[in-house]
């Protein structure tokens, strides 16, 4: 039995207390359906931030349709009618693109020599870039809305209320732009760039925009309508805002003055402004702004070069509203928390797992009985330089899985040879255990070689977690021990497992070692503890040098 909006009215997931909003806005409105809306500026690619916004706002969109039952679109909004400020760095043909300054990039000839212009070249990226993810929008191009009509109307309004729109922005602006803002900017009919010039005079009556070039002296008259001018960014989105009908769009939190003044213009015009949401930048690894210049963000091709896109979705989901750190080592760890919410969905589908959202709904993905984190550090120890080498290992450890019929599995063992490779592998570093460490480990190998028949016989779980215990069991000594808790055993400091992943695996951290031992085999690990044993001691306070 498929579920009913009544099944949604108490999950309390972000993206259903979002869509609730919207589905109060609708009702207050008398609307059959909901409008929600994403959008881009076509000078530059698709990037990690538009995958977040257009997942985001899919993920209410879909709650709202489940919350209500009614239909809803999404409509992803090309500003390519915007004048082009300066040439990108990464594309060809930058004289010839350096002469089209200021023109509106669907005006200017492609550099890539495949498309239509500059702006239909960007265009076509983005959209590829939305279906690879497999999105479901409505492309909705500037340059075609304004030169089909489908503002004429709202321009108009918008020249009858002039000095009304002109009385939002103006307290915003320094003297000099005080004294020439207008919200339209007209298309120049000689060298067809987008002027920003002061307007002698409106005349909507008359669809007329009366201006002078700057540098000729020349006086102009621009229709209003027709594409033969455009608005300036702010009272351009309000106008999309009121045209369209928008019922909902975020955006992130440098634009927070901007949504508030567009969102003014928008009542100025007569309409009401969508519901907004804003959302955090990203930060970098040291808590520092991103910078394209400074080239210290994480892009989303390197992100999917490591990692499956479901991991990325996982990462976008979580605390929308809160700062994040964007870095290489965030990776792992949204892929091994998107799997556990898969993990979760099968045996427990509920609307506020984030993996419901990412899959739309409950799914019979098998998911991986193997964690990515596990994978590296398998792949660290036996130096993996092909997924077979990872495959032999999990053939031993899960019989039953394979590529068929864990297709995240696959997928996971092929990242995790890449990742292991450019990532880990150029900074593994083994150190030497100290005699304190020395005396735990050769426990630890003595235990494991006591038991091994025993243990060898546990299915992977039980196993997993027998030998977890005996790793305690070896760390209850000096120099690793904790007060015991409520009578209990004494503790194991943080410190023996720090000198379990140094010593063994030549990384600062890793999973559970009980899970590890008993993927990578009982026995191999008594050879790479014995290994270790092999090396020169080091000093007690050598051992963090």
């Amino acid at each position: 039995m498929s579920a009913s909006p009544a099944d949604f009215a108490a999950v309390r997931a972000w993206p259903f207390e979002e869509a609730r909003k919207v589905a109060e806005r609708v009702k207050a409105k008398d609307k059959a359906s909901a409008l929600f809306e994403t959008g881009y500026g076509p000078s530059g690619l698709p990037h990690i931030g538009t995958f977040g916004e257009v997942a985001r706002t899919t993920w209410v969109r879909r709650a709202f349709e489940r919350l209500t039952g009614l239909q809803s679109r999404l409509i992803a909004f090309s500003d390519d009618m915007d004048g082009l400020r300066k040439v990108p760095d990464n594309v060809p043909q930058r004289e010839m693109l350096a002469g089209h300054l200021g023109k509106p990039v669907t005006a200017i000839p492609d550099p890539f020599g495949t498309h239509e212009s500059f702006g239909h070249h960007n265009n076509a990226r983005l959209r590829a870039f939305l279906d690879q993810f497999g999105f479901d929008y409505e492309f909705a191009s500037s340059s075609d809305y304004y030169r089909s009509g489908r503002f004429d109307a709202a321009l108009i309004r918008m020249a009858e209320r002039h000095e009304q729109v002109r009385g939002v922005i103006l307290p915003t602006l320094g003297p000099d732009r005080r004294a020439t803002y207008s919200p339209f900017l007209p298309i120049h009919p000689k060298t067809g760039v987008v002027m920003q010039v002061p307007m002698e005079e409106v005349r909507p009556a008359e669809d007329l925009l009366v201006w002078k070039d700057p540098e000729t002296g020349e006086r102009f008259g621009t229709r209003i309508t027709g594409g033969h001018c455009k608005a300036q960014w702010k009272a351009d989105w309000a106008l999309r805002w009121y045209a369209l009908g928008v019922d909902y769009e975020m955006s992130g939190k440098d634009l927070i003055d901007s949504v508030k003044l567009s969102g003014a213009i928008c009542r100025v015009l007569g309409g009401e402004p969508p519901i907004g949401f804003t959302y955090e930048l990203f930060l970098d690894e040291e808590g520092g702004k991103i910078s394209k210049s400074k080239g210290n963000g994480l892009t989303i091709d390197e992100w999917l070069h490591y990692a499956p896109p479901e991991s990325l979705a996982q990462f976008m989901y979580n605390q929308p509203q809160r700062a994040k750190r964007l870095f290489f080592d965030v990776i792992p760890r949204a892929v091994d928390e998107y799997a556990q919410n898969l993990d979760r969905l099968r045996t427990a589908p509920a609307a506020d797992n984030p993996a419901w959202h990412i899959h739309d709904g409950p799914t019979n993905d098998p998911g991986t009985p193997v964690s990515f984190t596990m994978l590296l550090n398998l792949a660290s120890v036996i130096n993996a330089d092909h997924p077979d080498m990872l495959w032999g290992f999990l053939r031993r450890y899960a019989p039953d899985a394979n590529g068929e019929t864990h297709p995240l599995l696959a997928r996971l063992i092929n990242h995790a040879v890449v990742y292991y490779r450019d990532r880990v592998l150029p900074t593994k570093k083994h150190r030497a255990p100290t005699e304190g460490e020395r005396v735990a480990l050769a426990a630890l190998a003595a235990a494991l070689r006591d038991r091994i028949t025993d243990l060898e016989a546990l299915p992977p779980e039980e196993q997993a977690k027998a030998i977890q215990d005996l790793v305690y069991d070896a760390g209850r000594r000096e120099p690793f021990l904790e007060p015991a808790k409520d009578g209990g055993r004494p503790g194991v400091s943080r410190a023996w497992f720090n000198a379990l992943y140094q010593v063994l695996l030549g990384q600062p951290e890793g999973p559970r070692f009980g899970g590890f031992v008993a993927l990578y085999g009982i026995a191999a690990t008594i050879a790479l503890i014995e290994g270790a044993l092999a090396r020169p001691v080091v000093a007690e306070d050598a051992q963090t040098a």
